[in-house]
This record gives C-alpha cells, structure tokens and sequence, in this order.
C-alpha cells in the first residue's frame, strides 16, 4: 500500500529545479505519478503527485520541505485518496474569446451555483489569427451532478458567452 503526496513549487525559473525535484522523490522511495509544470511571469510553478510508502513519508516530506528558501516555496499535503462520485458525470468546457477581466470570474460563479466541481483547468492567451488581439482560451475538466437540468446550465453558460462576447462548449467528456 502506497500514501499519495501532493506538492507544490513556486519561484524563480532555473535549470536543473525539475531534475533536483526528481532526485528527492526518488531518493526518499517516491513514485511520480503525474504533474503540471510551467514557466508562468517568470516563475516556476509546478504541481506534483507522487506515492510513497507510508513508512518513507516523513523523510520524503522533511526533504521537500528542506527546499523552501526566500526564492522557493514548496508545499507538501498528504492525499485523501481519489473515490469515484456516481452522483456526478464528467463532463468539459471549452472557452474561447477576446481577453478581458472576469471570464473565469463569472464562469466558475455559473458553476459553483449549481454545485460543479472543477476538476481541472488550463488557461492561455494567445494571438487572435487574424488581429493580433489577445485571446483567451480555456478547457475544464468538471463533474456535474446527475440530477441537474442540463438544459438550465447551458442556458446560463450561453447567457453568459453572450454577455462577454465569448463562445462556451460544454459537453461529454471524451472517451480514450
């Protein structure tokens, strides 16, 4: 039986971080299961799952945490484990537009409202083709309660693309 970690590194981008984190979980007897790694204003974020023996965690845990400094921060939580919900189906969002404040804002609020978890979310601006203007896109990857009215969620959702002048997809998540 393995115990999940969680951790997560924050501060300035610099050769040799991904490698130094990979050396510490491997020398405390950790397995890297998955995680999201970027450069974001300069800075290195990332987010890791690892499993570890129970008995190794303390020693895994200390060493992690060794490496938070004034130009790093780390923060390790141990895992509640990853049950399935059969009260909720799997479902993405897609979320295409000009850039401009509260897209996220007012999306996630039409979401928290009817009880939908974000299970994940990736971001990014990039250059519209033709304008060179900023353009924001989004995917989630959200669990939507069986029992709610679908129909009223879009409904919301393209109140709200037309509101801010974006273009909102929800439907089943795709199947590999």
């Amino acid at each position: 039986m393995s115990t999940g970690i969680v951790f997560t590194v924050v501060g300035d981008d610099k050769p040799g971080l991904v490698d130094q984190l990979a050396q510490i979980v491997a020398h405390n007897g950790g397995n890297w299961l998955e995680s999201r790694m970027s450069e974001l204003s300069g800075l290195f974020a990332g987010i890791v799952h690892i499993s570890v023996d129970p008995a190794k965690l303390p020693g895994l845990r200390l060493a992690l945490e060794a490496l938070s400094s004034a130009e790093l921060k780390v923060v390790v939580a141990v895992g509640k484990g990853g049950a399935s919900d059969d009260t909720c189906r799997q479902m993405q969002l897609s979320l295409v537009g000009n850039d401009r404040p509260g897209i996220v804002r007012e999306v996630a609020s039409a979401l928290a409202g009817h009880r939908i978890n974000v299970r994940e979310m990736n971001t990014t601006i990039t250059s519209a083709p033709m304008t060179g203007d900023a353009l924001f896109t989004a995917t989630a990857k959200i669990d939507v309660p069986v029992a709610l009215n679908l129909a009223e969620l879009e409904d919301q959702l393209n109140a709200i693309a037309d509101a801010l002048t974006i273009d909102i997809d929800l439907g089943e998540m795709a199947h590999s």
